[in-house]
């Protein structure tokens, strides 16, 4: 017998697709990792979690684990509420969903949305875990450019009217990063996403903002889409995973309220009651802000040394963007296979991620690179692209 004759056809063919993950090389012992977006151990808030995992207990005892959980879970939920209305989206409870990280966020957001007929828009680049959710959905996308200032809106408008104009099929979704993306660092402009707002209404279709790195902006943040949005047309997708800590799987999802309690009705009881309510605890006994005035200043000084190195290290015909906030600088080596190029720098002790994982047709990303400025720490960062540097020059 063969158990996979009674899977799903849906299941089949997402099956068909790279396994999940295969981005992320093994790094050998010593290497420097500039693949990791991950926060800086430093500056992950060790103690103060303890902290609060310790009162939590103290004052609650044998409530935070059981499957209702803490007070605490509730109070999480204000707090989220209270962030996003700092930032101008102001949500009832009913119109937020705490979920286990963004993922967990983004793949619900898919399964009430997405059927294998449906289009999905997203940017080309786009950050390679969504585009592995999406796939196990369905197999028809659009695919948008970025460029400096974010998704190509124009680019966009012209192909949605082409193929209203033919009688094509229409997106049903479109899924962006418009602050800070990953992997290419920009952020869109308050033109572009006005426009991208419009175009939605347009068109008729929704728009999942994936803002996971929005509140690390190195000057003034940008104002979220969802902000924008009077339509309901936006779904907002945000976490603590780049702001706390990855490990305790705290995100969100905001939206109409119809789509909230349908997503609900899916998600069940898949929480994290320990987590949450630890998070809870940790958060109501912190200066928010300040925690990221320390992060933003911790961040922008990283990235300008990786930006500084890159242009002392790196070969003249070499190009990047140079990021506004969040992990991540994105780099274009003409007439390079990055892919083949990792294999050299991993020799020399350096890692990142190859452009191809980035892109629906892995062929337009063999010429790009991520790099990751939060992870390894300044004098790190100076040694691995002088490493990466001369792997670089070696190939011209």
């Amino acid at each position: 017998m063969s158990i996979e004759s009674f899977f799903s056809d849906n299941i089949k063919a997402a099956l068909k697709n790279d396994p999940p993950g295969e981005w992320m090389t093994a790094t050998p012992d010593g290497c420097i990792r500039l693949n990791s977006g991950y926060p800086a151990p430093d500056l992950v808030p060790v103690q103060q979690l303890k902290s609060a995992v310790v009162n939590l207990i103290e004052k609650e005892q044998d409530l935070p684990f059981h499957y209702l959980g803490s007070p605490k879970f509730a109070k999480l939920k204000e707090q989220i509420q209270g962030r996003l209305a700092d930032r101008g989206i102001c949500i009832s409870k009913e119109e937020l969903l705490i979920t286990s990280g963004a993922c967990q966020a983004i793949d619900l957001v898919a399964r009430i949305l997405i059927d294998k007929e449906t289009f999905v828009v997203i940017e080309s680049p786009t950050y390679m875990e969504a585009l592995e959710v999406f796939q196990n959905y369905t197999q028809y996308f659009i695919s948008v450019p970025v460029d400096e200032y974010g998704l190509k809106t124009d680019c966009l408008a012209e192909m949605l009217e082409e193929r209203k104009r033919q009688g094509q099929t229409l997106p049903r979704l479109l899924y962006t990063i418009p602050t800070h993306q990953n992997p290419t660092g920009t952020t869109m402009t308050r033109d572009r996403r006005q426009h991208l707002v419009e175009l939605a209404i347009k068109y008729n279709f929704l728009i999942l903002e994936d803002d996971a790195y929005g509140e690390l902006s190195f000057n003034k943040s940008p104002i979220p889409l969802m902000a924008i949005d009077q339509e309901d047309r936006v779904i907002h997708v945000g976490s603590l995973s780049k702001v706390v800590a990855p490990g305790l799987r705290i995100g969100w999802v905001a939206g109409a309220k119809e789509l909230i309690t349908a997503i609900t009705w899916l998600k069940k009881d898949l929480d994290h009651p320990f987590a949450q309510a630890t998070m809870a605890t940790y958060l109501e006994n912190i200066n928010f802000e300040e925690r990221l005035k320390i992060l933003r200043t911790k961040y922008h000084t990283k990235c300008t040394v990786l930006i500084s190195a890159l242009e002392q290290y790196f070969p003249g015909s070499v190009s990047w963007y140079v990021p506004e906030g969040g992990y991540f600088a994105w780099v274009r080596i003409p007439g390079v296979d990055t892919s083949q190029l990792l294999t050299q720098a991993l020799t020399e002790g350096v890692s990142f991620v190859p452009g191809k994982h980035f892109f629906l047709d892995q062929k337009n990303g063999t010429e790009f690179l991520r790099l990751s400025f939060s992870y390894a720490d300044e004098k790190e960062i100076v040694e691995g692209i002088q490493k990466l540097g001369k792997v670089v020059t070696s190939n011209f």
